[in-house]
C-alpha cells in the first residue's frame, strides 16, 4: 500500500533525522534513538504492547528481583550464552523502573549473561534490551504475579521459593482465588503451597511442575 504525500514526507524527514544521528557518538545516538523510539511508541496504535518499545540501557542500570523462584542450572546456562552469542538477543528484558534504574520482571537469566558474559557484554557495549510492564503492573505484588506468569509455561519452581511467594501475597491481602487467577494456578495448588511454608525444608531440594511432576529436561533457552 502506497503512502500519501504527507506520509512520504513524514519519511523523508525522518531519513534526514537518521543520517544527522549517525553522525552523534555512540552514546548519544543510542541515548537519542531511546528517545525517538519513545515518542513513537507514545503514538503507536500498539502503544499498550511492551514489546512495542524496546529500549537499549547500560547492563549496570539492571538489577535482579530477589523473588524469581526459577533455578537454571549451569549448562543451561551455558548452553544460553551460547545461544545469545550466536544468535543475538531475540527477546528483551522485561523490566520495571525503580531507583534511577530497572529490575527484572522477566529474563534474569538473559539479563545475567549480558552483564557476566564477556563475549556478550562486549558485543553490546555494556548494554541490555528491555521493555517496561505497563504502568498498573508495577506495584510489588503484581510484578510478582508477572514474573510467575512469564516462567510457569517453560520452567520449574522449586517448591519452597514458590511457598514463599504465595505467602508473601497472601500477606497482601490477595484473597487465594486471586493468587489462583493471577499465578495461572488451580485451588489446591494454592491451599498446598500455603500449607508447605512450615515444612518447606524437606522439599529445599526438590522442584515441581504445574502439575506437581517433575518437568521434562528441555532447556529454557529464551
Amino acid at each position: 500500500m502506497g503512502h500519501t504525500l504527507v506520509g512520504n514526507a513524514l519519511i523523508e524527514r525522518f531519513e534526514t533525522l537518521c543520517a544527522e544521528i549517525a553522525d552523534l557518538d555512540e552514546e548519544e545516538a543510542i541515548e537519542v534513538i531511546n528517545a525517538a523510539k519513545e515518542s513513537l511508541h507514545r503514538v503507536s496504535p500498539f502503544r499498550n504492547e511492551p514489546v512495542d518499545c524496546v529500549l537499549w540501557v547500560k547492563a549496570d542500570l539492571v538489577e535482579g528481583n530477589p523473588y524469581n523462584p526459577n533455578r537454571v542450572a549451569p549448562p543451561e546456562m551455558k548452553l544460553l550464552e551460547i545461544s545469545i552469542d550466536e544468535d543475538g538477543y531475540t527477546q528483551p528484558v522485561v523490566t520495571f523502573p525503580e531507583n534511577s534504574g530497572y529490575t527484572v520482571v522477566d529474563g534474569f537469566h538473559r539479563h545475567r549473561v549480558g552483564r557476566e558474559s564477556k563475549v556478550v557484554r562486549q558485543r553490546v557495549r555494556g548494554y541490555l534490551p528491555i521493555t517496561r510492564i505497563r504502568p498498573d503492573r508495577e506495584e510489588y505484588a503484581d510484578r510478582i504475579a508477572s514474573t510467575i506468569r512469564h516462567n510457569r509455561a517453560r520452567g520449574k519452581h522449586q517448591v519452597q521459593a514458590m511457598s514463599e511467594i504465595v505467602q508473601e501475597l497472601a500477606r497482601r491481602n490477595w484473597p487465594d482465588s486471586k493468587i489462583a487467577r493471577e499465578l495461572g494456578m488451580d485451588a489446591d495448588e494454592v491451599l498446598r503451597l500455603k500449607q508447605i511454608s512450615g515444612l518447606a525444608e524437606m522439599f529445599a531440594d526438590r522442584e515441581f511442575s504445574e502439575a506437581w511432576e517433575v518437568a521434562d529436561n528441555t532447556p529454557d533457552i529464551s
